[in-house]
């Protein structure tokens, strides 16, 4: 709504940054600001909140807030009655498309029905888990993302876990770097034994359960209380293959990081580094890594102090001078065994 700002801060003028917030009101307080204390907040000036003041380049003065929330109403207005000119043409054009639906859906319900099968709620999904695991008699393949394992989350499916093992199934994990902290893995990879190896990487795909090759679970909401068993061979192969891959560039569980070659960087600081050069966001890279966004900013605050940069814009200067902002340099690897599921999880 009325703009948005930069990379850095992604906002419109109605949900400001705290920072921005901070800088603005003091403007309105004192009638400007320099603009020294503006730069760490290019989303004033994105979103015409200050801007510069004419008898005095080197400060801002702020945009009235009555002004402000004319112009947000505004665009709130132009919203709504935008939205409303497209209910009409929405409308007809569903109707139009509902007909052609009804004849597509008697040739496709027969192929689709057996190849994509949505499982709503956790108890349809343990049950097809369960059928599947029951039926698995060589390998399963899984990824699981997120930080360190709870220890509930690894007993949870256990039961299904050794009976796999039962009947000699291999099973190969993938895991976050987080997850090596984990005790509660730690003992379950005890327990499996050589049953089960598992690797690590700085961030891995969404979960992914995969049996003998012939079927998949996916998730298909957020909180992953549906998810959808898939048998087309076509996408079976296709995640067999990105599983594949992405277990190559792993690194076993029980070997150590590579080093970054960079004194007082830690590997997981290369990894935020190189995410930050991406132009993200704390929250996407806290997600990715499997990390909370308080760890996840406590990275960056030393990250910064150990490059010198007293600024997020000078801190994606000294990443590329640093060479951070490519991938973590992969280590060797080697044979090793090591780990196990969830969904709910094959464990």
């Amino acid at each position: 709504m009325t703009g948005h700002g930069t990379e850095e801060h992604p906002h419109g003028a109605d949900r400001l940054c705290e920072a921005g917030e901070h800088v603005y009101s003091r403007a309105v307080r004192r009638g400007r600001v320099p603009r020294r204390l503006a730069e760490p907040v290019p989303c004033l000036l994105e979103l015409a909140l200050l801007h510069p003041d004419p008898d005095d380049m080197d400060f801002l003065v702020p945009t009235a807030p009555q002004e402000v929330m004319t112009r947000l109403l505004r665009g709130m207005y132009d919203e709504v009655s935008e939205s409303h000119r497209r209910v009409g043409s929405v409308l007809a054009a569903a109707e139009r498309y509902a007909g052609f639906g009804r004849q597509v859906r008697v040739a496709s319900a027969a192929v689709e029905g057996t190849a994509i099968r949505v499982l709503d709620g956790l108890s349809r999904i343990q049950a097809a888990m369960d059928e599947a695991t029951e039926a698995c008699t060589t390998e399963v393949l899984t990824v699981q993302p997120g930080g360190i394992r709870r220890e509930h989350e690894l007993s949870e499916g256990l039961h299904r876990a050794l009976a796999l093992r039962g009947r000699g199934v291999r099973m190969r994990d993938l895991y976050t770097h987080v997850a090596r902290h984990g005790q509660g893995l730690l003992n379950y990879l005890d327990l499996m034994g050589d049953a089960v190896e598992a690797r690590t990487l700085d961030e891995v795909i969404d979960r992914l359960i995969l049996f003998d090759r012939t079927v998949a679970f996916v998730p298909a909401n957020a909180d992953c209380t549906m998810a959808l068993e898939l048998r087309h061979p076509a996408l079976v192969e296709y995640l067999g293959t990105v599983f594949e891959r992405l277990w190559r560039l792993a690194i076993p569980l029980t070997a150590p990081l590579p080093d970054t070659g960079i004194e007082g960087i830690s590997h997981r600081e290369q990894s935020i580094a190189a995410l930050l050069a991406e132009g993200h966001q704390d929250a996407v890279i806290a997600e990715r890594l499997g990390i909370s966004v308080r760890t996840c900013r406590a990275h960056i605050a030393r990250l910064s102090e150990t490059l010198g940069a007293a600024s997020r814009t000078q801190l994606g200067v000294r990443i590329a001078q640093a060479g951070l902002d490519g991938p973590p340099r992969p280590a060797r690897v080697g044979p090793f065994t090591v780990p196990g599921q969830e969904f709910p999880t094959v464990r």
